[in-house]
């Protein structure tokens, strides 16, 4: 197909063709080289509860990418080659990783090659346009060790605290120490599992899409991120002081399938206080803009 046709066809439709053969070359380079990095970080989201998450990501920003197809092959965007540059410091943080068994490190050099290659594609315009999908593939990662280990704690405290103050205030003596509470009937642990950093980081990623896909005021996503975290810690403290208070009645309702449901219903109704936030939010702010 000739030039002038091409040019013909983006008039009249407003659409470019996408260079595939060189996207394609790409893709399979990135897969060939990261394929062991992949592979684990696929194992990480089966087998560690706090990363169920994980499969989702990488569908979810396809989604929103293919949701915004028409402006993107409507665009004028052009290679840059200083994309090479940003694969080749993706390649070297890998080959760093990968002598100093870093996990984290690995993961990362392939979301800077990744952006690396899209910016070699369609240039730093493109990754701008594309900045909120890629940005969204950072919760594909796990945390490091390090941050996790300096989160869960103080997060194991804070519920403990809230449910010792709970169920005292139920009329149920319960005495603490640190993370374990003890019960007429029982004791109780606050183990990492029930820290609440899984509904956390589960939670801050949907806070994320539900603002892009039904806020479009900026600062109200903003806003909304930012409470994020206190609804996932506090909704999360009450499943404690919760299952504390079931186990008073029957020891059983604190463990098995109970308890897995019980994490569930509390998660569901973190993301119906997101939602109800968000709507008290905008009423403030409709109010607070016409009587501006």
């Amino acid at each position: 197909m000739s030039a002038d046709v091409t040019h013909t066809l983006v008039a009249r439709t407003g659409v470019r063709g996408l260079p595939w053969l060189l996207i394609g070359w790409i893709g399979l380079l990135l897969a060939v080289l990261y394929y062991p990095v992949l592979l684990q970080m696929g194992r990480d989201w089966y087998l560690d509860d706090n990363m169920g998450h994980g499969f989702f990501v990488p569908v979810v920003s396809a989604w929103i990418i293919w949701q915004q197809r028409t402006k993107l092959l409507a665009a004028a965007y052009r290679p840059n080659l200083w994309g090479l540059a940003i694969v080749l410091m993706g390649g070297l943080l890998l080959v760093v990783g990968t002598y100093a068994v870093e996990q984290t490190v690995m993961r990362g050099s392939f979301l800077i090659s990744l952006w690396g290659a899209v910016v070699t594609l369609g240039g730093f315009r493109l990754l701008l346009d594309l900045a909120f999908p890629l940005f969204l593939l950072v919760f594909m990662i796990p945390l490091p060790a390090v941050i996790y280990n300096q989160i869960t704690f103080p997060l194991q405290m804070f519920a403990s605290q809230v449910a010792e103050a709970a169920l005292s205030l139920l009329g149920i003596p319960v005495l603490r120490e640190g993370n374990i509470l003890e019960l007429p009937s029982q004791r109780l642990s606050v183990v990492e599992a029930c820290s609440g950093i899984r509904s956390l980081m589960s939670l801050t990623y949907l806070s994320l899409i539900y603002g892009h896909l039904f806020e479009s005021r900026l600062w109200l996503r903003i806003v909304l991120l930012l409470l994020t975290p206190a609804i996932a810690i506090l909704v999360n403290a009450a499943r404690v002081a919760i299952t504390g208070l079931l186990s008073e009645y029957d020891p059983e309702l604190a463990v098995g399938a109970f308890h897995t449901m019980e994490g569930w219903f509390m998660f569901l109704l973190a993301l119906m206080l997101l939602v109800i936030v968000h709507r008290l939010l905008g009423r403030i702010a409709r109010r607070y803009g016409s009587q501006s």
